[in-house]
């Protein structure tokens, strides 16, 4: 497959959860021949890449997010025999294959760690973030896990700390150690050459920590928020200025960038931070020697999705990342899914979707949400998320997002598997199934096709710039820009009916298939939840 170095700009990215996109072997959990299988589906929509979540090797604690060998599959998923068929198929239907590597922590049961573990003097001793405890004896300072209490757990066998900003079972690496660095560029390299496109980079602002192990400053209440973690989560009470953020990050995302540079393979990093979301994205990728591309979790949080507070986000990217480029998402696998967060109609949720496939950025999607998925309700006994388990029942961890897709009605698991999944398929999803909607010419998946057709189709909303955005009560408007094409974008985000000028001069409606507005003597009269979508002519 001929690659363009800058196949990312604009790019529309599926993501997939791998435990739950397609079984084939009958014990409840999906995996790589899965995707493989399925990969028309995406295809079919008009995606460029996927990113695929962790399937490597794991004691699955946090369900791969916890690994054990950086270049192994994990058996439950398959062998790198089936990832290989899966990126050669994936390359044949014209798709770029981007896999989550996490590297700013491994697994307590990866060799590194039972070496780095055992004395203060081996090879690997200095691989993790060790410390002393104070002289009482508690950690050496405040910092907080994001799954909830101290970050540092005690090892009996160094009698020291280890950071892990996660769970206990996931050691932080120590990133200001050299051959740290260079042993997991190996690991980029080892992916590239079996010929993978790019990254998705787990919470890629957590790599490298304070050296002074400087005690974070606590954040008022009035400035905290959900953004990375739940409200009822103490991790919000603090200024996360020394655990995370460090500006040595930039260095080694230098050279993480100068080993993708020959594959012409691409990056998004994930940022979690609630106070600095956007402007550590714009400084992780800025220029051309740091990452392409980045996101945070503005649209991921609860916040209800207005005009206004879309065009404040984007006053704000302006601000702080001018010279980077975000990547959009409103679902992945960690948060609720945005059809329940924002408690969207059918017609609500279309317009959303024109929405996201305007924005200047890169986009990700999130399987299911084609198909208009609500949030799962799960019963604590079949709860799998150690994060939910955690602080059970004011927040319900990940699992709701993370059920297994939808393929048939006719079946109780919905095609996903012959046996029980290994986490329930809701009945009311059942409706919603791939089979179902492809038959239904009104169902969202066939708007989410012809939404992304229409970005590919316009080099203005893929690559273009975009003007400021201006909010008038629940219509958002803004322009889309490249070389000669010129785009004017209204959005209507109500139920109300509301009308807006026209802009001067002479404008060809575009996006009819999208239920897209026409001027009318100077006039747009735009529905509920209508979009209106006009290119500029000579």
């Amino acid at each position: 497959m001929q690659k363009d170095a800058n196949w990312w700009r604009g790019a529309v990215i599926y993501q997939i959860y791998p435990r739950s996109f397609q079984d084939t072997n009958g014990d409840g959990v999906g995996d790589l021949p899965g995707i493989t299988r399925r990969l028309d589906h995406i295809a079919r929509l008009g995606a460029d890449a996927i990113w695929i979540s962790p399937f490597f090797t794991s004691p699955m604690k946090d369900f791969g997010y916890d690994v054990s060998d950086y270049c192994g599959v994990d058996p439950l998923f398959g062998s790198l025999a089936d990832f290989d068929a899966l990126v050669a198929r994936a390359h044949e239907l014209g798709l770029k294959v981007m896999i989550d590597l996490v590297l700013s922590h491994t697994s307590d049961q990866h060799p590194w760690f039972a070496e780095s573990r055992a004395s203060g003097d081996n090879p690997r001793a200095n691989w993790y973030v060790w410390a002393d405890p104070k002289p009482d004896g508690t950690p050496p300072n405040n910092w907080l896990s994001i799954f909830g209490g101290s970050a540092w757990a005690w090892d009996a066998r160094r009698c020291q700390y280890y950071l892990h900003n996660f769970l206990a079972s996931q050691p932080d690496l120590n990133f200001h150690e050299p051959s740290v660095q260079a042993a997991l560029l190996d690991v980029a390299r080892f992916w590239l050459r079996r010929g993978v496109d790019g990254f998705r980079l787990d919470t890629i602002n957590f790599y490298v920590h304070d050296k002074q192990l400087r005690d974070n400053p606590p954040l008022p209440p009035e400035e905290r928020n959900d953004l990375t973690a739940p409200k009822v989560n103490p991790y919000n009470h603090q200024r996360h200025i020394h655990d995370k953020n460090q500006p040595e990050n930039i260095e080694f995302l230098r050279k993480l960038r100068a080993v993708m540079k020959p594959y012409m393979a691409a990056a998004v990093g994930e940022v979690g931070d609630s106070q600095r979301g956007l402007e550590i994205a714009g400084e992780y990728t800025r220029g051309s020697d740091r990452m392409q591309m980045c996101y945070a979790f503005e649209f991921l949080s609860g916040n209800s999705l207005q005009a206004n507070r879309i065009a404040e986000v984007f006053e704000q990217v302006d601000k702080l990342a001018a010279d980077g480029w975000l990547c959009w998402a409103f679902s992945n696998h960690d948060v609720q899914r945005h059809i329940t967060r924002w408690s969207l109609s059918e017609a609500a949720a279309m317009a959303y979707t024109t929405l996201l496939m305007c924005l200047r950025g890169s986009v990700c999607i999130y399987q299911g949400e084609e198909l208009g998925l609500p949030e799962a309700e799960i019963a604590f006994e079949d709860l799998q998320d150690p994060y939910g388990r955690e602080f059970w029942p004011e927040f319900k961890g990940r699992d709701g997002c993370r059920t297994p897709m939808v393929w048939q009605s006719d079946n109780r698991n919905g095609g996903f598997s012959e046996a029980k999944p290994w986490l329930p398929v809701p009945s009311s999803h059942l409706a919603r199934a791939v089979a179902s909607a492809e038959a239904n010419p009104q169902a969202l998946i066939h708007h989410y096709r012809r939404a992304i057709a229409l970005r590919a189709a316009h080099p203005a909303l893929r690559t273009g710039t975009q003007s400021q955005m201006l909010a008038s009560g629940d219509v958002l408007s803004f322009e889309r820009r490249e070389g000669a094409e010129r785009l004017f974008l209204a959005f209507n985000l109500s139920d109300t009916a509301a009308t807006l000028a026209a802009p001067e001069g002479r404008w060809q409606p575009l996006a009819a298939d999208l239920g897209g507005a026409v001027p009318v003597a100077g006039t747009i009269e735009l529905a509920a939840w209508q979009a209106a979508i006009l290119r500029k002519l000579a």
